[in-house]
Formats: structure tokens, sequence, C-alpha cells
């Protein structure tokens, strides 16, 4: 389901703004529709069911489809970044951003083209809140899971990472899926997945920090409204 942001789709600057509601699979085929439209667009999705999310490297064989089944989680595919992700009510802040390539903040080098968004993310967080502008830093788990690694343009509290921000990039434009930790569950992730060889739990726990579920809503408020004065 579709919900637009006021009594209809709503001009806010240069942005369009809407919210969507629903399955993850769905609401990730919408987002990539979203790439044929010529201006900004911003989307605040809700996964009405928990969802582990695939990234665009990932197989079935990343995935232990039983124990998915027995936890109900859904498995879904999204065509951004390389590795999995938990979304659902309490799992995290869900927001799409797609920007047109003439766009003024359409940045052609991959490696920097998240920074000004994931300096949103961070100014919405607050004082304690840093963007990581070195290059990717891997581990044992980030093949597998998003929030175990760190790219360019995500956000770090003391260290550890609290959003993840994936790009799918055409001769369009760029549509960055970013996602804000509210729920850290290594557990869940170690659980569904295929561990790989030497893999330390330990470490996968280290690599992200949950902010809490009761952040949902006043860090969308604050995200959406730096956003639209971009």
């Amino acid at each position: 389901m579709t919900r637009l942001i006021g009594e209809a789709k709503r001009r806010s600057g240069a942005w369009n703004v809407s919210r969507r509601s629903g399955p993850a699979g769905e609401l990730h085929e919408a987002s990539l529709a979203s790439m044929q439209e010529a201006f900004r667009q911003v989307t605040v999705l809700d996964a009405s069911r928990r969802a582990l999310v695939l990234g665009a490297s990932q197989t079935a064989r990343d995935v232990d489809e039983n124990a998915a089944r027995r936890a109900g989680v859904e498995i879904a595919r999204r065509r951004s970044g390389g590795s999995a992700v938990l979304v659902g009510p309490d799992e995290v802040v869900w927001v799409d951003v797609f920007v047109p390539a003439e766009d003024v903040l359409f940045e052609p080098d991959i490696s920097r083209a998240a920074r000004w968004l994931g300096g949103l993310w961070a100014k919405a967080l607050g004082d304690s809140a840093a963007v990581w502008e070195g290059p990717m830093r891997h581990n044992s788990w980030s093949k597998l899971v998003c929030f175990a690694g760190l790219g360019p343009g995500e956000v770090t509290i003391a260290g550890r990472k609290v959003v993840g921000i994936s790009q799918r990039r055409t001769q369009r434009g760029a549509l960055f899926q970013s996602a804000a930790l509210l729920t850290w569950d290594p557990t869940m992730y170690a659980t569904l997945l295929a561990t790989p060889d030497g893999a330390d739990l330990g470490q996968l726990a280290e690599a992200a920090s949950g902010l809490g579920t009761s952040m949902r809503g006043p860090l969308l408020r604050a995200f959406v409204a730096l956003l639209l004065d971009e």
C-alpha cells in the first residue's frame, strides 16, 4: 500500500515525498520503479512483516530457509548492496532516496556518492554520530551481513555501525537505500544465514549497535526534515 504524505503527492522543494507499507519484496520492487522518474524522491518504507532482505550478490545458498521458516522470517531480495539486512516493524528505519543523474546531489564517484546522505543521518542522530569516510571495511561476516561491514558514507556511533546505505545506479540516477538500525540481533543473523568458516559471533556482535525502537519516530522526523532542506 502506498500512502502519500499529505492529502496528495506533495512537493517540498525539489523532493517528492511518499510512504509505503507492505511486504519487503514488494517495497523493493516499488523503489526500483521509482528510478524511472526524473525528479528527486524520498520514500519511507514500512515492512509489514519481518524479512531478511538479501543483497544483490547473495544467493539462496547463503540462507537457511528452514531456520527462516521456523522463525517466521520472510526472504526477500534487493538489487543494491552486497549483503543481508533484517527489516520489519522494530528492526530498522528504512528510507529510500532517488537522485537523478543531472541533479546537483548526484556524485559520479561511487565511493563518495553517499557521504552527503550519511551526513544527514549523522545530524539527525546528534553529536555522537560520525560518517565513515575511509575505504570499505570488511570482516568474516560482511559478505553475509550488511551491518557487519562498513562503507563510505555509512554512520557509526562509538565505532559501531548504526546506519547502512546501499546504492543502485543507472544512467537515470542513483537510488540510495538506507536503514538506521533500531534492533541489533546478531544471533538471529547467525541463525538465518550460512555461517562462514571461522566466523566469530562476538565479532559480529561488536560490529553494529541498535538505537532502540523508541527512536523510530523522532529519528525519522529529524532525518526527513533535514533531507527536505537539501
